[in-house]
């Protein structure tokens, strides 16, 4: 029997990794799985050998307060690859974790077969880890058509597979009955997968609602948590009475009020992909601490956040980012586009056209499943 190891970093990785595996498991049902995985995989059946959460950390400063954490971690997750024995090491995103543990077991092990799905960033940081990335990844799976030069001058395997985010499901505007309140306009709000993300912005995100209820009385919100920081927000909620809130884990659910939203507020990072693809404005918000950003900056060589707006070298998407990620900066950006519609339209066209130029033919999960059963055969 073919055996995978998924090895993924966080809960968007975990999801990233359940629409590929589903549709393998579909396709070849004699496969064994393992990974280090969250409830998306768990709701396949794959067992993780641990937590994700005990390596889920946001920002330079609090990976350095668990280096020793991760360190074991890492050690660990390595041991038991190479126990497990796969024919194929099936990593996602999260590189500074999956790429480490990738290299090492790559070291002791040269049969095991290395898919990285999520290409590194290295046309925003660190251009130079294509080098080192080709020593021990035998196939990249990029999300962006753009990407792709950066590994053919160094002569690494890649396929475009395409952002699974931006792949519509038409029947996301059909109504759920008795879950989206009529007469109501409703906000999208996406406080991140990381709890780490969540502390960061949940009070500020609050603080909006509670801001737009004093003026406005024909809006509802919902929060787009994951199954791990769901019950985190509604604690959280429930400690100020607010009535015109509640949170969804569920992701035909979250889909479906997406698309039935008038607009969306969303931390930076892909699901602005997915908000864009659904049609809906938006403004990206997003917070570090002041140590955190100052390294931030240093490193990186863009001027903006959000792919929407790096793709394209311009502000398509407003972005409200440290000192301006504040209730009534948000408050006041989402009322002053939702008073001008000719910037909301403007808004969506050239996010149309962004997102035409990086879909691939088919489907992202059909085109990374194609390359895995390929190496399997």
């Amino acid at each position: 029997m073919k055996k995978i190891f998924i090895l993924t970093g966080e809960p968007s990785g975990d999801k990233l990794a359940s629409t590929v595996i589903s549709k393998l498991k579909s396709q070849n049902p004699d496969i064994e799985y393992l990974s280090v995985g969250g409830n998306h995989l768990k709701k396949l059946g794959i067992d993780s050998i641990f937590n994700l959460n005990e390596i889920t950390y946001l920002g330079f400063t609090s990976i350095f307060l668990n280096i020793f954490k991760i360190r074991n971690r890492i050690n660990h997750t390595v041991n038991e690859i190479i126990k497990f024995n796969p024919d194929i090491l099936f990593s996602v995103d999260s590189p500074d974790f999956t790429m480490r543990v990738a290299e090492r077991v790559k070291k002791i092990n040269t049969n095991i077969k290395t898919i990285h799905y999520v290409a590194p960033q290295v046309w925003i940081w660190r251009k130079n880890r294509v080098k080192k990335i080709k020593k021990f990844i035998d196939h990249i799976l990029l999300l962006f058509d753009f990407e792709k030069k950066y590994f053919d001058e160094e002569n690494i395997k890649n396929t475009f597979v395409g952002h699974p985010l931006i792949e519509v499901n038409k029947d996301n505007k059909k109504i759920i009955e008795n879950i989206i309140p009529k007469n109501k306009k409703i906000i999208s709000i996406f406080p991140g997968s990381r709890k780490s993300e969540t502390d960061a912005l949940l009070n500020i995100l609050i603080d909006f609602i509670k801001l737009m209820n004093k003026k406005h009385n024909d809006f509802y919100f919902y929060f787009h948590a994951t199954d791990e920081n769901k019950n985190l927000i509604l604690s959280e909620i429930k400690k100020f009475n607010i009535e015109n809130v509640d949170v969804v884990s569920d992701e035909s659910i979250k889909s479906k009020i997406l698309s039935n939203s008038v607009f969306a507020v969303s931390k930076s990072g892909t699901v602005s992909l997915q908000i864009s693809s659904s049609n809906i404005p938006s403004i990206i918000i997003y917070k570090l601490s002041f140590i955190n950003f100052m390294i931030f900056k240093m490193l990186v060589n863009v001027k903006f956040a959000n792919i929407i707006n790096i793709i394209n070298n311009r502000e398509v998407i407003p972005e409200l980012l440290q000192n301006e990620c504040n209730a009534d900066e948000i408050y006041r950006s989402v009322i002053y586009l939702l008073k001008n519609p000719d910037l909301l339209k403007k808004q969506l066209l050239d996010c149309s056209k962004t997102l035409e130029g990086i879909r691939s033919k088919t489907s992202s999960s059909e085109e990374a499943c194609l390359v895995l059963r390929n190496y399997l055969s």
